[in-house]
């Protein structure tokens, strides 16, 4: 049976349905806003996984082209691996949905998201997201919602809830709120130097749009929803193990959590932990995964406790403190532009590369853009936390590069202002917390390195949270990975000295305590200011040159109706520029051609070359061609790709001449004057008028007796005249048969 629910988001209805599709799922349910339309599904696993420690959930974003009316461009026609926007909305699902189920659920949890219809107006992640929060409450997953999520943009200075692509364009902050009624889970946003004030307003407005979509959801859960599986009771702690355990190795896991070293540098927790698994076994001979979970909930104990209590953070900074920076740019010789990063243990470095507009990247997705000429891509291999494994690129190097690309996009100028492709590798080095923000540092310095005149330097921070008893928190500035894996709060932040240009928040918590994004916010812009006052000592300007091995580029302009006599019947013309030259020619629809290449010579012979293809030609205009043909009235020279002239005898050489031949030769390079364009187009050339002054030639083909003068009198062309035709206003005559 079919269940419809409605509600209303600023004006915009959102369709929930459930009960007709998937049924065999565990919860099913579709999404419309608009004309998009998403089912979303919810499945678990009979049985809890063995052996692991971790709630094993997996959100896949399926896309399907249909949706949209398309066809895969790909060889097989059909849907291949996901493309980066669908990683970025599964993760952004999966983020906000995490932390709200049990801790101790094994069960493996699926849920699938598949785009059946697309409007191409309204993003297909906000209602993903809602599906999934609906689809996990109506089943009988363990699931302690509901929660939702909607997104807001501040357009024309106005709060708009589920802002359309068009005015997500238009606007000055996009981001996505996810929470409960009151606290909030899960953040994205991309701003364009949006003020941290702003970004706490359309937060609140985030929650209070949420609120609608939680009364529906928990509508659905009274009238439809499944009873909850009930789980096994987690183990209890073990008294007698926690108190061997504090008297065993309590002391040496406060020093060594509280050693002032950062990851690796004290000898780590590791082999302490290694040591309490071989002494306790004796006594504890089967319990092996009671004593690690007793260690870590030891260790967890010991660090909130001192960071609570004390203000003490393990590596012996103060709460707002950031570790030692450094920054560098210029370090390797044959690149466009690199930057070095690097704060405390975490070290990045990032190449910036240029190239023609040509080389975007064309985008096969449901989302209205269809490339994209601003690359960053992230990359974190093993050696970089001392571990060793497969080498690979997953959802985590997708979401990290394109938070990183989302901070930096809003300064990097536009192509009319700088007409190249520009792709960002950031390589992690050194990771001990927030290589994604050390990415943002990188980029900026790898991008002034490379000569991009950005708008303004871009810095991030990672900010983390510990929460206590009776409401107590404390937000910590620039957070290492233990302070991360124990904390509650990821909170990254990124922009410039004036606001924010993106940020990504996931909580541990079924949501922050009140105040704290406010707190985190202002704290996080003090930290940035000091990051680029570091960004601004390595450089404090963008470079005015470009390397000598990154392309240059020209853009000129072209008569829209010329554009085919560039390309050519099947691209050959075009082709023929590029090979002879070795020259990047890229032709937009409104005659503009942009040309690029490192070899200034090779740019300014591919500019003369289309110059000269499409140019009007004109009266007085003077060439450089080839003799391409001989005829004993004259020589017909190529003066332009496609373009022919005729240079009669008497215009070779300012001296009379018996024959052609004794003048030039096929395949020799004249240069001509234009000095007669006739009715039907063709051009008459002279050699001679480029040896003379104008005035030495206008008093020379005056004196020149008739029949060696160009135009009418001169040696006859085809259709140039007929004996007995009347006369044409020119002066000639025109045809008659």
């Amino acid at each position: 049976m079919l269940h419809r629910y409605e509600c209303d988001l600023a004006g915009r209805t959102v369709i929930i349905e459930t009960g007709e599709w998937a049924q065999q799922a565990h919860g099913a349910v579709t999404v419309r806003i608009g004309d998009t339309v998403l089912l979303v599904t919810a499945t678990r696993g009979g049985v809890p996984r063995e052996g692991i420690d971790f709630l094993p959930l997996t959100v896949d974003f399926e896309e399907r082209l249909y949706a949209a009316g398309r066809i895969p461009g790909s060889f097989f026609r059909r849907e291949g691996r996901p493309g980066q926007e669908a990683v970025l909305s599964g993760r952004l699902v999966d983020r906000a949905i995490r932390p709200l189920f049990p801790k101790h659920l094994r069960n493996e949890v699926q849920i699938i998201i598949t785009t059946l219809s697309v409007d191409q107006e309204n993003p297909t992640d906000v209602p993903a997201l809602v599906g999934a929060a609906a689809a996990l409450a109506i089943s009988d997953i363990p699931f302690d919602g509901p929660v939702a999520g909607c997104r807001v943009g501040v357009v024309n200075g106005e709060l708009v809830v589920n802002p359309t692509f068009q005015q997500m364009a238009d606007g000055s902050l996009d981001i996505v709120v996810a929470g409960a009624r009151d606290s909030v889970v899960m953040l994205e946003a991309a701003g364009k130097e949006a003020t941290e004030d702003v970004v706490a307003r359309a937060v609140e407005k985030g929650l209070e749009a949420n609120r609608e979509v939680i009364r529906v959801i928990e509508q659905m859960v009274r009238e439809v929803g499944k009873p909850k599986m009930v789980l096994p009771a987690p183990p209890k702690p073990d008294p007698e193990l926690d108190r061997r355990l504090e008297a065993l190795v309590g002391a040496r896991i406060r020093e060594a959590v509280f050693s002032g070293a950062e990851k690796g540098e004290g000898g780590g927790l590791g082999p302490l932990e290694s040591e309490a698994q071989a002494a306790m076994a004796e006594q504890f001979p089967k319990a092996k995964d009671a004593v690690k979970a007793a260690f870590e909930a030891l260790t967890r104990k010991t660090l909130r406790g001192g960071i609570l209590e004390r203000g003490q953070r393990p590596d012996g900074r103060r709460v707002d403190q950031i570790r030692p920076l450094s920054a560098a740019v210029g370090l390797l010789p044959r690149t466009h532009g690199t930057g070095l990063f690097r704060r405390g243990q975490t070290q990045v470095l990032t190449i910036a590369t240029l190239g023609s507009l040509g080389e975007r990247q064309k985008l096969d997705t449901l989302d209205p853009e269809v490339s994209r000429r601003f690359l960053h891509h992230y990359n974190f291999p093993p050696f970089s936390v001392g571990e060793v494994r497969r080498l690979g690129t997953g959802r985590r190097e997708v979401g990290h590069g394109a938070l990183a690309e989302r901070a930096l996009e809003p300064v990097v100028p536009n192509e009319e202002e700088f007409p190249y492709t520009i792709r960002l590798v950031s390589e992690t080095l050194g990771s001990n917390g927030s290589t994604s923000m050390a990415s943002v540092c990188g980029s900026t310095l790898a991008l002034m390195d490379a000569g991009v005149p950005i708008k303004a330097p871009v810095a991030g921070i990672a900010m983390g949270l510990v929460t206590g008893d009776n409401g107590r928190h404390v937000v910590l500035t620039d957070i290492q990975g233990l302070e991360d894996y124990q904390g509650d709060m990821d909170f990254k932040v990124a922009g410039t000295s004036q606001g924010v240009t993106a940020i990504q928040m996931d909580s541990k918590l079924h949501g922050l305590p009140k105040g704290v994004v406010e707190e985190t916010l202002a704290r996080a812009r003090e930290a940035r200011l000091v990051i680029l006052d570091v960004i601004r000592k390595a450089i404090p300007e963008t470079r005015t040159t470009l390397s000598p091995y990154a392309p240059r580029v020209v853009r000129i302009s072209i008569p829209v109706d010329k554009i085919g006599a560039l390309i050519g019947p099947g691209g050959k013309t075009i082709r023929g520029i590029i090979e002879a030259t070795k020259a990047t020619v890229d032709v937009e629809d409104d005659g503009t051609v942009l040309i690029g290449s490192p070899n200034g010579e090779a740019l300014d012979m591919a500019r003369a070359m289309i110059e000269a293809l499409t140019k009007e030609v004109r009266l007085g205009d003077v060439f450089t061609g080839k003799v391409s043909r001989i005829t004993s009235f004259g020589a017909f020279v190529t003066f332009a790709p496609g373009k022919d002239g005729l240079v009669r005898i008497g215009e070779l050489s300012k001296e009379p001449i018996d024959t052609v031949e004794d003048e030039v030769k096929i395949g020799q390079e004249i240069t001509v004057k234009v000095i007669e364009i006739d009715m039907m187009g063709r051009v008459n050339l002279s050699r001679k008028a480029t040896m003379m002054s104008e005035e030495e030639y206008a008093r020379d083909r005056a004196s020149a007796p008739p029949d060696r003068r160009p135009g009418p009198g001169g040696p006859p062309r085809f259709g140039d005249r007929r004996p007995g035709g009347p006369p044409r206003p020119d002066g000639g005559f025109r045809r008659q048969f």
